[in-house]
C-alpha cells in the first residue's frame, strides 16, 4: 500500500503543492476506525514572503505568523467562526500553507451526511469549511500535528493531473493579492465550491 504523503513533500513552494495535490486523497479516520475521505478538486496556495494577502492589516500579519512552522503540519485558519484545513510548507519561519478547498466525496458518504446533513448531497464537501465538518475533523486535536497522522493525511494521486484537466483562477474571498493565480480546480468537476475568484469580483466592483 502506497504510504501518506510525508513532511518532506510540503517543504517547498506552496504553488506548486496546491498543483499537485488536485486528484488525492484527504483520509481521517474516526476513533472507531471509520474511514472517511474525499478527492481534492480544490486548491489554494499562500506563500508569505511573496503575497500581500498574508501581510493585509494586523490581523492577518498576526494569523499569518502562525503558518510559520515547520512544513508538514496541520493548520487551522478560521473564518466567520468557522475553521478551515491547511498544510504549511516551506522551512519553519517562514508562513506559507495550502488551503484545501474542495473535496469530492469518496469513502463514508453516509457517516459525512449525519455530520453535515444537505438537501444536495454536492453541498457536502464543496468548501473549505463544509468539508472539515463533513469528515468529523476535530481542529484543536488535529491542529499542529504531522500531515502523515494515523488520524488524518493525504494520498497523493495516481498521477499528476494533465493541465488541460486543471483550471488556474485568483483565490476566493481576498482583496490583497486577488490577481494572484493560486487557486488550482479540477475542471468540470461537480464539488468545486461554488466560489467567485476574487479577481472577478474585481470587474464586479
Amino acid at each position: 500500500m502506497t504510504p501518506p504523503l510525508p513532511a518532506t513533500f510540503f517543504d517547498r513552494d506552496p504553488v506548486g503543492v496546491a498543483r499537485e495535490l488536485l486528484g488525492g486523497t484527504l483520509v481521517h479516520v474516526l476513533p472507531g476506525g471509520e474511514i472517511l475521505s474525499g478527492r481534492i478538486v480544490e486548491t489554494e496556495a499562500y506563500d508569505c514572503p511573496r503575497d500581500p494577502a498574508c501581510t493585509a492589516g494586523r490581523f492577518h500579519a498576526a494569523r499569518s505568523a502562525e503558518m510559520a512552522v515547520k512544513a508538514g503540519r496541520w493548520l487551522f485558519w478560521s473564518t466567520h467562526g468557522h475553521p478551515l484545513l491547511q498544510v504549511s510548507c516551506r522551512p519553519e519561519g517562514i508562513a506559507a500553507s495550502v488551503l484545501i478547498r474542495a473535496l469530492e466525496p469518496l469513502e463514508g458518504r453516509g457517516q459525512m451526511l449525519n455530520h453535515r446533513p444537505v438537501t444536495r448531497e454536492r453541498d457536502l464537501t464543496n468548501g473549505p469549511a463544509k468539508l472539515v465538518y463533513a469528515l468529523g475533523i476535530r481542529p484543536a486535536e488535529v491542529a499542529g500535528t504531522a500531515v502523515d497522522s494515523a488520524a488524518l493525511h493525504l494520498f497523493a494521486p495516481p498521477a499528476t493531473l494533465p493541465d488541460e484537466e486543471v483550471e488556474i483562477t485568483a483565490r476566493v474571498g481576498i482583496r490583497e493579492g486577488r490577481n494572484l493565480p493560486w487557486r488550482f480546480v479540477v475542471c468540470g468537476n461537480a464539488w468545486v465550491s461554488p466560489g467567485v475568484p476574487s479577481m472577478d469580483l474585481a470587474v464586479l466592483e
